[in-house]
């Protein structure tokens, strides 16, 4: 519910521009009490936009980005906006993107840590970045790997395939990997690439990955869209790669109890990570300590060469594509949108 009594707007200097700060007192995050405020919040962001490196800045700057929103906190309402609003401070800039269905929006385009702050002040939680940068919307620069821990798992098992399975492999194929918690029970790791391939492209490469994790992990990780065929396994969410498929950006806040953070960290850290002990209390001094684990990763652009082989050996052996998201539409040689159990197609034991 709205604040009875609103305490009153104050104004914050970000890098020189002027950013208000409405209702700073109200409580976003209850269970922190006057640490979960919408100051805090705010401050926590304009922290990790603007001190040492940027990192904040970094993940998301000249990405469109949309907006996970809890105006009367987390408790409250969520919007997730992709548009940007039409009343917006001049520093606000957007760019246009394409969504499967065909139709256009234009999107905030992250150039500045005002621009984050502006965001923060309209209740944004959580950034969602996409994966391209705004000077071409239709070539992704990052391929996102997102282990997606099912009932009956739980981190230390998204942990397990990423140190044990994903890394080994990275290593062998060439590829660098940043990995981060999801702020919740999972994982994402990145891979930086050269933006010369569309989504299709990157998806593909994607699958081909993450099908090789499956099937090293020893039963521990799957590529099942379905959740009725997952088990208790980790879920590689192949579908991270499709067009405007968003994932919280690193240093994004979630909508947990304790204000969780979505954090990067060194795979040495991943060792004994607690993703509970990263939380905005706890983050903005960590990367005062050590700095950024992403700060190098525009650095390790790669291609995507060695995937697209895996890929092209998988549909030699007849693995061909996955389904697709429900908000895309038919794809060229997408197999049926259907779930198995209603599959009346599906032979079945006589």
């Amino acid at each position: 519910m709205p604040d009875a009594k609103r305490s009153p707007a104050v104004e914050l200097d970000v890098g020189g521009v002027p950013v208000r700060l409405s209702n700073p007192d109200k409580v976003y995050f209850p269970r922190l009490g006057e640490a979960g405020t919408k100051r805090r919040l705010v401050e926590y962001y304009r922290t990790v936009a603007t001190a040492g490196s940027a990192p904040l800045l970094q993940a998301l700057r000249e990405r469109p980005t949309h907006l996970q929103r809890f105006p009367d906190g987390i408790e409250g309402e969520e919007i997730y906006q992709k548009r940007v609003p039409a009343r917006r401070p001049d520093h606000v800039a957007t760019c246009e993107v394409t969504f499967p269905s065909g139709r256009t929006a234009d999107v905030l385009r992250v150039r500045s840590a005002a621009d984050v702050v502006w965001a923060a002040n309209l209740g944004t939680v959580t950034f969602h970045p996409w994966a391209v940068r705004c000077g071409d919307v239709d070539r992704p620069d990052e391929l996102r790997i997102d282990l997606d821990p099912q009932p009956g798992t739980a981190f230390d098992d998204a942990r397990a395939v990423a140190l044990e399975v994903l890394r080994p492999l990275l290593d062998e194929l060439g590829l660098v990997g940043f990995p981060k918690t999801s702020g919740g029970r999972g994982l994402h790791v990145y891979v930086r690439i050269v933006p010369e391939w569309d989504f299709v492209g990157v998806r593909r490469a994607g699958i081909a990955l993450m099908r090789e994790v499956e099937r090293r992990s020893g039963g521990r990780a799957t590529t099942a869209w379905w959740k009725e065929e997952r088990g208790q396994r980790i879920f590689l969410d192949f579908n991270q790669n499709a067009r405007d498929k968003t994932i919280a950006s690193a240093y994004s806040v979630r909508r947990t109890p304790i204000a969780t953070v979505s954090t990067p960290l060194t795979w040495d850290e991943l060792v004994d990570a607690d993703p509970d002990d990263l939380t905005i209390a706890t983050v903005p001094g960590l990367l005062e300590r050590r700095g950024d684990p992403m700060a190098a990763m525009d650095e390790t652009a790669q291609a995507l060469d060695v995937l697209l082989e895996m890929a092209e050996r998988d549909a030699a052996a007849g693995l061909g594509d996955l389904p697709y998201p429900p908000t895309h539409p038919k794809m060229p040689g997408e197999p049926k949108r259907v779930q198995p159990s209603r599959d009346t197609d599906r032979k079945r034991p006589g």
